[in-house]
């Protein structure tokens, strides 16, 4: 809606992850060189956490686009509570395979002949599971287990799992010993600092198109920061709301004052979760997250309903105005 506006060629604070916007933090960059240590390595298991809404899913499709899909076949499962038996047949339904509702020693057949045949072809299987944290300990144990088919000795499949700081807790069980000594390298992706928030708004913005200069003021920067505290799903939400408002007010430029009023908005019409909450400790309860997360969705939606109204809005005096002007034009003719 506000594209035009401010001359913009995409939104540059939607919530839906995209690559094309992927912006390399500090701890993006680090990440991303686990997940490229992983990938040259061959073998073993990557384990990335972080917060809820701090870029992981971006951070797997900009991987996703860098790989050589004349090397490596990959699949991005993205979990939702699953047992041992369900994560087998997402697995297989992640790499495309057929006959996926047989039991659970034919679905191991099923998996292991196509990792030997994507072997014969010379080409590397690389699982990426997102969402870990809602997987069961045995469900986990699976997913080890996987990893144990080898050719000459050479792992068939290497896994990257990705998950809230919760899933920590997960693999500290007596039950994961054995994959936690296949675990080559673990990082947790934090929030970004206020610098690199700032940094990271004026990126998305060119990335969209956005040529006039400074839209958002340095008050505005800061206020942005403190509400979101370097989260990026936080600063979209936030960002995004900002343009919105701006497009309806006619605003060349977005201040302090402004920030400040569409974080009160947020607050008292969707009762919206205070960032402090999304950034948990490890360890805190997964229903923290679940509700962040629920508010963060219903806020999406919200957005998106007053967006469709301002737009038949605008529709509807659009055809006034052409209305009006016919009738001028009618009378100045008679």
């Amino acid at each position: 809606m506000y594209e035009a506006y401010y001359g913009l060629q995409a939104k540059p604070f939607q919530l839906s992850p995209d690559p094309s916007f992927f912006f390399g933090s500090k701890g993006h960059k680090r990440a991303m060189s686990y997940l490229e240590y992983g990938l040259h390595q061959g073998e073993g298991f990557i384990i990335v956490t972080g917060e809820i809404g701090a870029g992981k899913t971006t951070l797997v499709r900009h991987l996703f686009r860098k790989l050589p899909v004349d090397k490596i076949i990959a699949a991005h499962l993205v979990s939702t509570q699953l047992d041992s038996d369900d994560i087998l047949r997402m697995v297989a339904a992640a790499f495309g395979l057929p006959g996926i509702d047989g039991n659970k020693v034919a679905i191991l057949r099923l998996i292991e002949d196509f990792l030997r045949d994507c072997a014969s072809k010379q080409k590397r299987v690389l699982l990426v599971v997102d969402e870990a944290q809602n997987l069961t300990a045995k469900a986990v144990e699976e997913l080890r287990m996987l990893s144990n088919f080898q050719v000459a000795e050479k792992p068939l499949l290497q896994s990257f799992l990705l998950g809230q700081p919760e899933f920590r807790d997960t693999l500290r069980g007596e039950d994961l010993l054995q994959l936690r000594q296949r675990v080559i390298a673990s990082y947790h992706l934090g929030a970004m600092d206020e610098a690199e928030t700032h940094d990271y708004i004026e990126y998305r913005l060119q990335t969209a198109g956005w040529q006039r200069g400074v839209l958002f003021t340095d008050e505005a920067h800061h206020a942005i920061y403190q509400f979101s505290r370097g989260i990026p799903r936080m600063i979209n939400t936030l960002c995004d709301r900002l343009l919105l408002m701006g497009f309806l007010d006619e605003l060349q430029q977005i201040g302090g004052v402004q920030v400040e009023q569409v974080i009160d908005d947020m607050r008292q019409e969707m009762a919206f979760v205070d960032p402090d909450e999304a950034i948990k400790p490890v360890g805190r309860p997964a229903r923290v997250a679940a509700n962040t997360q629920l508010a963060i969705e219903l806020f999406e939606q919200r957005l998106n309903k007053i967006e469709d109204s301002v737009s038949n809005v605008l529709k509807l005096s659009r055809q006034i105005l052409d209305l009006a002007s016919v009738k001028r034009i009618i009378e100045e003719k008679h």
